[in-house]
């Protein structure tokens, strides 16, 4: 699994599956079947820039992302390992959550699905108000391991949304979620994601896709 040594740098995040109930509207959640097969330990990546630029190929067209390793470091590394070690390969984008207020908004969701083969262990979970940064329109996020941690499931919004930024100051503190950079081609594509059917569960409308867009490659630029 993960090296000691990251290990104890980087500790996790979490979603629940999607063939079980869907999570509560406005909030991260967890599903797919990934084909990959991705080695027992990959290496951590080492020395990247400030930024890092990623290709998602989907079966819908291609989204280009800058993460922001200066800001969110722990992250970007986390997404970079599973990137380089095609454990995104073969999953799918399973969520569509758009805001009942503004449904041509909200953000979509994929990744591993908390898939037992895929998983690296958590990491800790960098809030925005310890990076700086924020879920505007175009950000791409980690989903929840736990409330203090991630792991390989990922978020990219469309418009702002600024229930998902931390929010200190309270008595027990909502780390919110971890932005970690932003789309820089492909908006098209999330947008199409987002828009697309969703299936109905016990007579509701839910936000799991009724067919997940494939996550064909992850790479980095």
């Amino acid at each position: 699994m993960i090296r000691p040594l990251l290990w104890a740098a980087l500790p996790a995040l979490a979603i629940a599956a999607c063939n079980q109930d869907a999570p509560p509207p406005g909030q991260p959640a967890n599903t797919s079947t990934a084909t990959s097969m991705p080695s027992v330990d990959p290496p951590v990546p080492q020395n990247l820039p400030d930024i890092v630029r990623v290709r998602i190929e989907t079966s819908d067209g291609t989204i280009v992302v800058a993460l922001d390793r200066k800001h969110a470091p722990i992250t970007t590394t986390n997404f970079v390992r599973y990137a380089d070690d095609h454990r995104f390969d073969g999953t799918t984008f399973y969520r569509a959550a758009r805001n009942k207020w503004a449904p041509k908004q909200g953000f979509i969701q994929g990744g591993i699905a908390h898939n037992a083969r895929l998983m690296l262990p958590p990491i800790r979970l960098e809030p925005t108000s310890e990076t700086g940064l924020r879920h505007v329109d175009g950000t791409i996020s980690m989903a929840h391991a736990t409330p203090d941690t991630a792991m390989g499931d990922f978020t990219i919004d469309v418009g702002a949304q600024p229930g998902l930024d931390a929010k200190p100051g309270k008595t027990d503190e909502d780390k919110g979620f971890a932005a970690f950079g932003q789309v820089v081609e492909g908006m098209d594509v999330v947008r199409r994601i987002l828009a697309a059917p969703t299936i109905s569960s016990g007579g509701k409308p839910s936000e799991n896709i009724a067919a997940p867009v494939k996550i064909i490659r992850v790479t980095r630029a």
